[in-house]
Protein backbone atom coordinates (compact mmCIF):
# COMPACT_ATOMS: atom_id res chain seq x y z
CA UNK A 1 0.00 0.00 0.00
CA UNK A 2 2.61 2.48 1.07
CA UNK A 3 3.95 2.64 -2.78
CA UNK A 4 7.13 4.89 -4.69
CA UNK A 5 3.72 6.58 -5.99
CA UNK A 6 2.81 7.54 -2.48
CA UNK A 7 5.51 8.72 -0.70
CA UNK A 8 6.54 10.63 -4.01
CA UNK A 9 2.74 12.76 -3.90
CA UNK A 10 3.28 13.26 0.14
CA UNK A 11 4.31 16.57 1.47
CA UNK A 12 7.17 16.33 3.24
CA UNK A 13 10.87 17.89 5.31
CA UNK A 14 14.80 17.78 4.97
CA UNK A 15 15.60 19.04 8.22
CA UNK A 16 18.86 17.62 7.50
CA UNK A 17 20.80 18.42 4.26
CA UNK A 18 23.74 19.89 3.30
CA UNK A 19 24.19 22.68 0.24
CA UNK A 20 27.56 21.48 -0.57
CA UNK A 21 26.53 18.13 -0.99
CA UNK A 22 23.53 18.21 -3.03
CA UNK A 23 24.53 20.14 -5.98
CA UNK A 24 23.77 18.80 -9.48
CA UNK A 25 26.34 17.06 -10.93
CA UNK A 26 25.36 18.48 -14.49
CA UNK A 27 25.63 21.47 -12.89
CA UNK A 28 28.89 21.17 -11.08
CA UNK A 29 30.74 20.49 -14.14
CA UNK A 30 29.49 23.40 -15.94
CA UNK A 31 30.45 25.99 -12.86
CA UNK A 32 33.71 23.44 -12.85
CA UNK A 33 34.20 24.56 -16.52
CA UNK A 34 33.10 28.19 -16.24
CA UNK A 35 35.48 29.14 -13.22
CA UNK A 36 38.56 26.44 -14.48
CA UNK A 37 37.87 23.94 -11.51
CA UNK A 38 39.92 20.87 -12.69
CA UNK A 39 37.50 18.03 -12.09
CA UNK A 40 38.53 13.84 -12.39
CA UNK A 41 36.23 14.02 -15.54
CA UNK A 42 34.03 16.23 -17.19
CA UNK A 43 31.21 13.95 -17.55
CA UNK A 44 28.35 13.06 -14.76
CA UNK A 45 28.98 9.42 -15.48
CA UNK A 46 32.85 9.44 -15.10
CA UNK A 47 32.26 11.68 -11.92
CA UNK A 48 29.86 8.28 -10.81
CA UNK A 49 32.42 6.30 -11.47
CA UNK A 50 35.45 7.94 -9.57
CA UNK A 51 33.80 10.29 -7.17
CA UNK A 52 30.30 10.21 -6.29
CA UNK A 53 29.68 6.48 -5.78
CA UNK A 54 27.18 4.48 -4.93
CA UNK A 55 29.12 3.14 -2.04
CA UNK A 56 32.10 4.12 0.06
CA UNK A 57 35.05 2.14 1.51
CA UNK A 58 35.10 5.09 4.21
CA UNK A 59 33.89 8.55 6.32
CA UNK A 60 37.23 9.60 4.61
CA UNK A 61 36.22 8.31 0.94
CA UNK A 62 32.37 9.52 1.60
CA UNK A 63 33.94 13.25 1.95
CA UNK A 64 36.39 13.71 -1.03
CA UNK A 65 33.28 14.90 -3.18
CA UNK A 66 33.46 17.89 -1.16
CA UNK A 67 36.32 19.28 -2.43
CA UNK A 68 35.11 19.31 -5.86
CA UNK A 69 31.58 20.83 -5.10
CA UNK A 70 33.79 23.69 -2.42
CA UNK A 71 36.09 24.43 -5.34
CA UNK A 72 33.20 25.97 -7.45
CA UNK A 73 31.19 26.90 -4.65
CA UNK A 74 33.35 30.27 -4.13
CA UNK A 75 31.14 33.48 -5.66
CA UNK A 76 27.99 34.19 -4.90
CA UNK A 77 26.46 33.35 -8.33
CA UNK A 78 27.60 29.46 -8.09
CA UNK A 79 25.81 29.63 -4.53
CA UNK A 80 22.62 31.16 -5.63
CA UNK A 81 22.12 28.91 -8.53
CA UNK A 82 22.67 25.87 -6.31
CA UNK A 83 20.32 26.78 -3.47
CA UNK A 84 18.02 27.45 -6.22
CA UNK A 85 18.76 24.05 -8.13
CA UNK A 86 18.18 22.04 -4.41
CA UNK A 87 15.05 24.25 -3.81
CA UNK A 88 13.44 23.21 -7.15
CA UNK A 89 14.72 19.51 -6.92
CA UNK A 90 12.86 18.72 -3.49
CA UNK A 91 9.44 20.75 -4.46
CA UNK A 92 9.78 18.51 -7.90
CA UNK A 93 9.12 15.59 -5.37
CA UNK A 94 6.90 17.40 -2.73
CA UNK A 95 9.33 18.55 -0.18
CA UNK A 96 7.87 21.46 0.80
CA UNK A 97 9.99 22.42 3.74
CA UNK A 98 13.67 22.11 4.12
CA UNK A 99 16.79 23.55 6.27
CA UNK A 100 19.48 23.90 4.16
CA UNK A 101 22.76 23.87 5.97
CA UNK A 102 26.20 25.09 5.01
CA UNK A 103 29.79 26.18 6.49
CA UNK A 104 29.85 29.83 5.39
CA UNK A 105 33.48 29.80 6.50
CA UNK A 106 34.25 27.26 3.85
CA UNK A 107 33.02 29.72 1.15
CA UNK A 108 34.02 32.80 2.61
CA UNK A 109 37.52 34.91 1.70
CA UNK A 110 38.81 38.92 1.43
CA UNK A 111 36.19 39.08 -1.64
CA UNK A 112 33.39 37.20 0.01
CA UNK A 113 32.33 37.97 3.42
CA UNK A 114 29.85 36.19 5.48
CA UNK A 115 26.58 38.00 5.18
CA UNK A 116 27.57 38.02 1.37
CA UNK A 117 27.85 33.98 1.31
CA UNK A 118 24.68 33.60 2.88
CA UNK A 119 22.77 36.33 1.40
CA UNK A 120 23.91 34.31 -1.94
CA UNK A 121 22.17 31.45 -0.50
CA UNK A 122 18.66 32.52 0.59
CA UNK A 123 18.54 34.50 -2.49
CA UNK A 124 18.27 31.49 -4.44
CA UNK A 125 16.00 29.86 -2.28
CA UNK A 126 13.97 33.00 -2.14
CA UNK A 127 13.49 32.36 -5.87
CA UNK A 128 12.21 28.96 -5.68
CA UNK A 129 10.02 30.13 -3.10
CA UNK A 130 8.39 33.04 -4.98
CA UNK A 131 7.57 31.31 -8.18
CA UNK A 132 6.36 27.84 -5.89
CA UNK A 133 3.74 30.91 -4.75
CA UNK A 134 2.69 32.04 -8.31
CA UNK A 135 1.45 28.29 -9.48
CA UNK A 136 -2.60 28.40 -9.64
CA UNK A 137 -2.50 25.10 -6.95
CA UNK A 138 -0.23 26.70 -4.31
CA UNK A 139 -2.44 30.36 -5.10
CA UNK A 140 -5.63 28.34 -4.35
CA UNK A 141 -4.84 26.72 -1.53
CA UNK A 142 -4.66 23.00 -3.03
CA UNK A 143 -0.53 22.84 -2.51
CA UNK A 144 1.38 23.95 0.56
CA UNK A 145 3.70 26.68 -0.35
CA UNK A 146 7.44 26.49 0.18
CA UNK A 147 9.16 27.05 2.97
CA UNK A 148 13.33 27.23 3.91
CA UNK A 149 15.43 27.94 6.83
CA UNK A 150 19.02 27.92 6.44
CA UNK A 151 21.41 26.37 9.49
CA UNK A 152 24.84 27.52 9.64
CA UNK A 153 27.47 24.87 10.37
CA UNK A 154 30.39 25.25 12.89
CA UNK A 155 33.50 22.88 11.42
CA UNK A 156 34.78 20.63 14.23
CA UNK A 157 38.10 20.97 12.22
CA UNK A 158 39.52 22.42 8.64
CA UNK A 159 41.09 20.41 6.29
CA UNK A 160 44.02 22.31 4.83
CA UNK A 161 43.09 24.20 1.64
CA UNK A 162 39.62 23.78 2.30
CA UNK A 163 39.45 27.68 3.68
CA UNK A 164 40.89 30.81 2.27
CA UNK A 165 39.13 32.48 5.20
CA UNK A 166 40.20 30.42 7.62
CA UNK A 167 44.16 30.54 6.33
CA UNK A 168 43.84 34.13 6.91
CA UNK A 169 42.25 33.50 10.24
CA UNK A 170 44.88 31.58 11.69
CA UNK A 171 47.22 34.18 10.21
CA UNK A 172 45.75 36.91 11.98
CA UNK A 173 45.51 35.10 15.55
CA UNK A 174 49.00 34.01 15.39
CA UNK A 175 50.60 30.77 16.95
CA UNK A 176 47.67 28.88 18.60
CA UNK A 177 47.06 25.31 19.26
CA UNK A 178 44.36 23.84 16.50
CA UNK A 179 41.33 22.84 19.09
CA UNK A 180 41.19 26.69 20.04
CA UNK A 181 42.05 28.12 16.58
CA UNK A 182 38.24 25.93 15.92
CA UNK A 183 36.57 26.73 18.84
CA UNK A 184 36.98 30.15 18.62
CA UNK A 185 35.91 30.22 14.52
CA UNK A 186 33.15 28.74 15.58
CA UNK A 187 32.56 31.06 17.98
CA UNK A 188 33.10 33.94 15.53
CA UNK A 189 29.87 32.29 13.53
CA UNK A 190 27.93 31.37 16.36
CA UNK A 191 28.13 35.81 16.74
CA UNK A 192 27.78 36.29 13.13
CA UNK A 193 24.81 33.88 12.75
CA UNK A 194 22.86 35.63 15.61
CA UNK A 195 23.37 39.19 14.11
CA UNK A 196 22.55 38.02 10.30
CA UNK A 197 19.44 36.88 11.92
CA UNK A 198 18.44 39.80 13.84
CA UNK A 199 19.53 41.44 10.35
CA UNK A 200 16.24 39.92 9.22
CA UNK A 201 18.41 36.67 7.30
CA UNK A 202 16.50 33.50 7.71
CA UNK A 203 18.85 31.30 9.73
CA UNK A 204 16.84 29.63 11.81
CA UNK A 205 19.77 27.61 13.43
CA UNK A 206 23.12 26.69 14.43
CA UNK A 207 25.13 23.33 13.82
CA UNK A 208 28.39 21.38 14.40
CA UNK A 209 29.90 19.15 11.49
CA UNK A 210 33.15 17.61 10.50
CA UNK A 211 34.71 14.77 12.11
CA UNK A 212 33.55 13.78 15.44
CA UNK A 213 36.80 11.36 17.16
CA UNK A 214 38.91 13.69 18.62
CA UNK A 215 36.69 16.93 18.09
CA UNK A 216 33.80 16.77 20.61
CA UNK A 217 31.16 18.81 20.37
CA UNK A 218 32.04 19.75 24.13
CA UNK A 219 35.01 21.62 22.80
CA UNK A 220 32.78 24.58 21.33
CA UNK A 221 30.32 24.84 24.39
CA UNK A 222 31.16 28.57 24.20
CA UNK A 223 29.61 29.01 20.15
CA UNK A 224 26.86 27.10 21.66
CA UNK A 225 26.01 28.57 24.52
CA UNK A 226 26.08 31.83 22.78
CA UNK A 227 23.15 30.27 20.30
CA UNK A 228 21.58 29.56 23.39
CA UNK A 229 21.64 32.85 25.11
CA UNK A 230 20.28 34.22 21.89
CA UNK A 231 17.38 32.01 21.21
CA UNK A 232 19.29 30.32 18.00
CA UNK A 233 18.44 26.71 17.69
CA UNK A 234 21.04 24.20 18.24
CA UNK A 235 21.54 21.01 16.02
CA UNK A 236 24.42 18.92 16.08
CA UNK A 237 25.76 16.00 14.37
CA UNK A 238 26.49 13.59 16.68
CA UNK A 239 26.73 10.02 17.20
CA UNK A 240 27.74 9.40 13.09
CA UNK A 241 30.73 8.48 13.55
CA UNK A 242 31.43 8.44 17.40
CA UNK A 243 29.50 6.54 20.29
CA UNK A 244 26.53 7.06 22.45
CA UNK A 245 28.06 10.06 24.86
CA UNK A 246 29.03 11.71 21.93
CA UNK A 247 25.14 12.08 21.77
CA UNK A 248 24.95 12.95 25.40
CA UNK A 249 27.43 15.85 25.21
CA UNK A 250 25.13 17.65 22.54
CA UNK A 251 23.02 17.79 24.24
CA UNK A 252 23.60 18.39 27.95
CA UNK A 253 26.65 20.53 27.34
CA UNK A 254 25.69 22.02 24.33
CA UNK A 255 21.56 21.93 24.49
CA UNK A 256 21.10 20.75 21.48
CA UNK A 257 17.46 21.19 20.57
CA UNK A 258 17.94 18.28 17.32
CA UNK A 259 20.70 15.74 16.60
CA UNK A 260 21.83 15.00 13.29
CA UNK A 261 22.51 11.35 11.96
CA UNK A 262 22.23 9.62 16.04
CA UNK A 263 22.86 6.38 14.32
CA UNK A 264 25.37 4.93 17.70
CA UNK A 265 22.54 5.76 19.50
CA UNK A 266 21.57 1.91 20.54
CA UNK A 267 25.66 1.26 20.22
CA UNK A 268 27.11 -0.08 23.90
CA UNK A 269 29.68 -1.38 21.60
CA UNK A 270 30.83 2.17 21.10
CA UNK A 271 30.37 3.62 24.67
CA UNK A 272 34.12 4.99 25.05
CA UNK A 273 34.11 6.50 28.48
CA UNK A 274 35.48 4.22 30.98
CA UNK A 275 33.01 5.39 33.91
CA UNK A 276 30.03 3.82 31.96
CA UNK A 277 30.11 0.65 33.98
CA UNK A 278 27.08 -1.20 32.05
CA UNK A 279 26.97 0.42 28.23
CA UNK A 280 23.61 -1.38 27.71
CA UNK A 281 21.87 0.83 30.42
CA UNK A 282 23.62 3.62 28.99
CA UNK A 283 22.28 3.43 25.72
CA UNK A 284 19.04 2.64 27.11
CA UNK A 285 18.47 5.89 29.48
CA UNK A 286 19.53 7.95 26.91
CA UNK A 287 17.33 7.20 24.63
CA UNK A 288 14.77 7.19 27.31
CA UNK A 289 16.31 11.03 27.95
CA UNK A 290 15.80 11.88 24.01
CA UNK A 291 12.26 10.71 24.43
CA UNK A 292 11.45 12.43 27.56
CA UNK A 293 12.03 15.61 25.99
CA UNK A 294 10.85 14.79 22.43
CA UNK A 295 14.97 15.52 20.84
CA UNK A 296 14.37 14.96 16.99
CA UNK A 297 16.93 12.79 15.49
CA UNK A 298 17.68 13.76 11.73
CA UNK A 299 18.23 10.50 10.21
CA UNK A 300 19.87 9.64 6.86
CA UNK A 301 19.86 5.89 5.69
CA UNK A 302 21.76 6.14 2.63
CA UNK A 303 24.43 8.31 3.91
CA UNK A 304 25.32 5.79 7.29
CA UNK A 305 25.22 3.23 5.20
CA UNK A 306 28.31 4.29 3.02
CA UNK A 307 30.26 6.12 5.48
CA UNK A 308 29.60 3.01 7.81
CA UNK A 309 29.85 -0.04 5.64
CA UNK A 310 30.54 -2.47 9.05
CA UNK A 311 26.48 -1.97 8.80
CA UNK A 312 25.93 -4.70 6.10
CA UNK A 313 22.12 -4.65 5.72
CA UNK A 314 19.75 -1.74 5.83
CA UNK A 315 18.03 -3.82 8.05
CA UNK A 316 20.39 -3.76 10.84
CA UNK A 317 20.75 0.15 10.88
CA UNK A 318 19.24 1.84 13.99
CA UNK A 319 16.08 3.50 12.63
CA UNK A 320 14.60 0.27 13.47
CA UNK A 321 15.57 0.88 17.06
CA UNK A 322 14.06 4.11 17.23
CA UNK A 323 10.72 3.37 15.30
CA UNK A 324 10.48 0.56 18.06
CA UNK A 325 11.30 2.85 20.99
CA UNK A 326 8.87 5.48 19.23
CA UNK A 327 11.68 8.06 19.24
CA UNK A 328 11.24 11.44 17.42
CA UNK A 329 13.03 10.56 14.32
CA UNK A 330 12.43 11.97 10.72
CA UNK A 331 13.97 11.22 7.55
CA UNK A 332 16.58 13.22 5.86
CA UNK A 333 18.93 12.89 2.75
CA UNK A 334 22.19 14.55 4.24
CA UNK A 335 23.75 15.05 0.85
CA UNK A 336 21.42 13.97 -2.52
CA UNK A 337 24.50 14.37 -4.86
CA UNK A 338 27.54 12.62 -3.09
CA UNK A 339 24.95 9.94 -1.59
CA UNK A 340 22.74 9.75 -4.71
CA UNK A 341 19.42 9.58 -3.05
CA UNK A 342 15.93 11.87 -2.51
CA UNK A 343 13.86 12.24 0.39
CA UNK A 344 11.45 9.79 -1.80
CA UNK A 345 14.08 7.41 -2.01
CA UNK A 346 14.69 7.44 1.77
CA UNK A 347 11.19 6.52 2.55
CA UNK A 348 11.01 3.85 0.27
CA UNK A 349 14.35 2.51 2.26
CA UNK A 350 12.62 2.72 5.24
CA UNK A 351 9.28 1.33 4.23
CA UNK A 352 10.17 -1.56 2.64
CA UNK A 353 13.70 -2.34 5.07
CA UNK A 354 11.24 -1.65 8.18
CA UNK A 355 8.11 -2.73 7.17
CA UNK A 356 6.46 0.80 8.38
CA UNK A 357 2.87 0.94 9.12
CA UNK A 358 0.94 4.07 7.71
CA UNK A 359 1.05 5.27 11.37
CA UNK A 360 4.50 5.15 11.61
CA UNK A 361 5.50 6.71 8.61
CA UNK A 362 3.02 9.48 9.08
CA UNK A 363 4.67 10.44 12.49
CA UNK A 364 7.60 10.33 10.80
CA UNK A 365 7.03 12.82 8.62
CA UNK A 366 5.21 14.98 10.85
CA UNK A 367 8.02 15.16 13.13
CA UNK A 368 9.97 16.75 10.33
CA UNK A 369 6.97 19.45 10.27
CA UNK A 370 6.37 19.72 14.12
CA UNK A 371 10.18 19.57 15.12
CA UNK A 372 11.52 22.06 12.18
CA UNK A 373 13.07 25.17 13.21
CA UNK A 374 10.30 27.62 11.01
CA UNK A 375 11.55 30.40 10.49
CA UNK A 376 8.62 32.32 11.79
CA UNK A 377 6.26 32.69 14.66
CA UNK A 378 4.96 30.00 16.31
CA UNK A 379 1.27 30.71 15.13
CA UNK A 380 2.41 30.60 11.76
CA UNK A 381 4.00 27.21 12.05
CA UNK A 382 1.02 25.60 13.38
CA UNK A 383 -1.06 26.97 11.03
CA UNK A 384 1.64 25.28 8.33
CA UNK A 385 1.75 22.33 9.52
CA UNK A 386 -1.96 21.76 9.57
CA UNK A 387 -1.92 22.80 6.18
CA UNK A 388 0.61 20.14 5.10
CA UNK A 389 -1.11 17.96 7.11
CA UNK A 390 -4.44 17.91 5.89
CA UNK A 391 -2.43 17.50 2.34
CA UNK A 392 -1.14 14.54 3.58
CA UNK A 393 -4.37 13.41 4.55
CA UNK A 394 -6.09 14.12 1.02
CA UNK A 395 -2.91 13.05 -0.79
CA UNK A 396 -3.25 9.36 1.29
CA UNK A 397 -6.84 9.34 1.29
CA UNK A 398 -6.95 9.45 -2.64
CA UNK A 399 -4.28 7.02 -2.82
CA UNK A 400 -6.03 4.00 -0.88
CA UNK A 401 -9.26 4.70 -2.54
CA UNK A 402 -7.28 4.23 -5.94
CA UNK A 403 -6.15 0.76 -3.95
CA UNK A 404 -9.46 -0.18 -2.93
Amino acid sequence: MLTQDLLHALPKTDLHVHLDGSLRIESLIEMARERGVILPSNSPDGLRELVFKPSYSSLSEYLTGFALTGAVLQDPEALERSAYELALDNLGENVCYIEVRFAPQLHMSGKMSMERVVRAVASGLERAKQEHASKPEVMDGTLPPFHFGLILCAMRMFEPGFSAWFSDFCGALGESKPNTLYAEAAEQLARGAVRLRDAGLPIVAFDLAGHEAGHPAVHYKPAFMHAHRHFLARTIHAGEAYGPESIYQAIAECHADRIGHGYHLFSPEAVADPSVRDPQAYCEDLAQYLADRRTTIEVCITSNMQTNPSIGDVRNHAFRKMLDHKLSATLCTDNRLVSHTTVTREYGIAVQAFDMTPSQLKNTVVYGFKRSFFPGAYQEKRAYVRQCMARYETVFAAHAAKQA
